[in-house]
C-alpha cells in the first residue's frame, strides 16, 4: 500500500509555508493564532493547543480538505496523532500547584480538561470534525517521526483513510525551567493519505512516504534504511551530531536554525523535506530525528511523487 502526503501546514515564528520554511534563518516574532483562526474558542486553551491547531488549520486548507465556506471536515474515518513532549506542561503544573495551595476546591474548571495529556490532538479532532483515531505521542527527539510512522500503519491497517500528524511545542517560563533554554514556538502538520483515497478526490500528492526504521543509534538506523531503499539521499534532514552519515550529500540540521524543537522536530523537518522536493531536489531526502545521545533514533524517507501522465487528446 502506497500512502502521500497531501497536505503541509507550517506554524512557525514567521514561517506560514514550506517555502518560507526552507529560506528561513531563524524564528522572527511569533505565531498569532487569532489571526488565523479568530478569537472564537480559543480563549481558555493553552499555547501549545492553540499552535496545534494553527497548523491543523494550514495543513487541512493545504490539502484541499477546507476551503472557503468549509469549517470542518467531518469525517469518521480521519485520523489526529499529535508529537509534542511538553505541550500542556505548564497547565499541568499549574493546576498542581493550585491543588497543593489551596486543594481541588481552588482549580478552576476551565483548566481541568486542558489537563489532560490528549489536549492538543482531541481539540483539532473536535474543532474540525475527525472522528478517527486519535492519540498523542511524547517520546523524545524522534518522537515526529514516530508520529507519523503511527500514522501510516493506521492507514495500512485500514483504521483511517487519512491521518492529520501534528507536531507542536510551546514556549514559556515553565518550558524553559524544564529544559534549560527556550523552545520553538511552533509547529508543523502533516495530512497522510492512501494514494488511492486521495485519487479518488482529486488531491495533489506532495511526496510518497518510504521505508522506516526506529533504534538506538544512528549508524544502525541508517543501515536498516539502505537495505530497505534502494536509491541513496539527494538530501539529509539530520543533526549536525548524528555520527555515521554518508559524505557528499548536503546536510540541513533544523535545531541549528531554529533552536530546540523537540516532539516538533521530525514533523518539522517533514515539511522542509517536501519544501526541498518542492524546489526541485532530484532524489529522495532521508531525515533522522535523534542522536545516539538519546533514547532513540527514527528515521524516514520521502521520494517525490510519480509524474501525472497527460490524457491523451483524441485524433480526429
Amino acid at each position: 500500500m502506497t500512502v502521500i502526503v497531501t497536505g503541509v501546514g507550517v506554524a512557525m515564528p514567521g514561517v506560514d509555508s514550506v517555502a518560507a520554511l526552507a529560506t528561513a534563518r531563524g524564528p522572527e516574532g511569533t505565531v498569532e493564532p487569532a489571526a488565523l483562526l479568530g478569537r472564537k474558542g480559543l480563549r481558555y486553551k493553552d499555547r501549545a493547543t492553540q499552535l496545534g491547531l494553527c497548523a491543523a488549520q494550514r495543513v487541512l486548507t493545504d490539502a484541499g480538505l477546507l476551503r472557503e465556506g468549509v469549517t470542518t471536515v467531518d469525517d469518521p474515518r480521519t485520523a489526529v496523532l499529535v508529537s509534542s513532549n511538553l505541550g500542556n506542561v505548564d497547565t499541568v503544573c499549574r493546576v498542581t500547584r493550585t491543588i497543593a495551595e489551596e486543594g481541588t476546591h481552588g482549580v478552576s474548571p476551565m483548566d481541568t480538561p486542558n489537563a489532560s495529556s490528549n489536549i492538543i490532538a482531541s481539540e483539532i479532532a473536535i474543532r474540525f470534525g475527525l472522528r478517527g483515531p486519535n492519540l498523542t505521542l511524547c517520546n523524545g527527539p524522534a518522537s515526529g517521526l514516530d508520529a507519523v510512522r503511527w500514522g501510516v500503519s493506521l492507514l495500512r491497517a485500514d483504521r483511517a483513510d487519512r491521518a492529520v500528524v501534528v507536531g507542536v511545542e510551546p514556549d514559556n517560563e515553565i518550558v524553559r525551567d524544564l529544559v534549560g533554554g527556550a523552545v520553538v514556538d511552533g509547529g508543523a502538520a502533516l495530512v497522510l493519505e492512501r494514494a488511492e483515497v486521495a485519487e479518488a478526490r482529486g488531491a495533489t500528492p506532495r511526496a510518497v512516504i518510504g521505508a522506516h526504521t526506529r533504534g538506538p543509534d544512528v549508524a544502525g538506523n541508517i543501515a536498516e534504511l539502505a537495505e530497505a531503499e534502494p536509491d541513496q539521499p539527494a538530501v539529509w534532514f539530520a543533526p549536525a551530531s548524528a555520527p555515521g552519515l554518508p559524505a557528499g550529500r548536503p546536510r540541513h540540521d533544523l535545531t541549528a536554525t531554529w533552536g530546540e524543537l523537540s516532539g516538533a522536530l521530525g514533523v518539522v523537518q517533514c515539511a522542509a523535506a517536501i519544501g526541498a522536493l518542492d524546489a526541485g531536489v532530484d532524489g529522495p531526502v532521508w531525515v533522522v530525528a535523534g542522536t545516539d545521545a538519546d533514547d532513540g533514533v527514527a528515521t524516514l524517507v520521502l521520494r517525490r511523487p510519480a509524474p501525472v501522465a497527460a490524457e491523451p487528446v483524441p485524433s480526429r
